[in-house]
């Protein structure tokens, strides 16, 4: 049975949008494993003097979380009297 999260994030660029969501894919790779899908949920501009200075893009990323490693063992303490 597979388990998964999703995380949002905004990324930018000065070239595009598609420049915008390699960078956020890329930052994302960096720390999060077994990465399945990317959304777009919103693509905006800032502007500066009247141009397009950057590009933004917010992601929602979906990754499959890991099965741990081993089960822990809980330690039982009994107090002493």
């Amino acid at each position: 049975m597979a388990v998964r999260r999703v995380t949002k994030i905004s990324a930018s660029s000065k070239k595009g949008w598609q420049d915008a969501l390699r960078v956020g894919l890329a930052r994302a790779n960096k720390t999060l494993r077994n990465l399945t899908e990317i959304t777009v949920l919103d693509q905006k501009v800032t502007v500066k003097k009247g141009a397009i200075d950057e590009y933004w893009v917010t992601l929602e990323i979906e990754f499959t979380l890991e099965e741990p490693k081993t089960p822990r063992k809980r330690k039982v303490t009994r107090k002493k009297k």
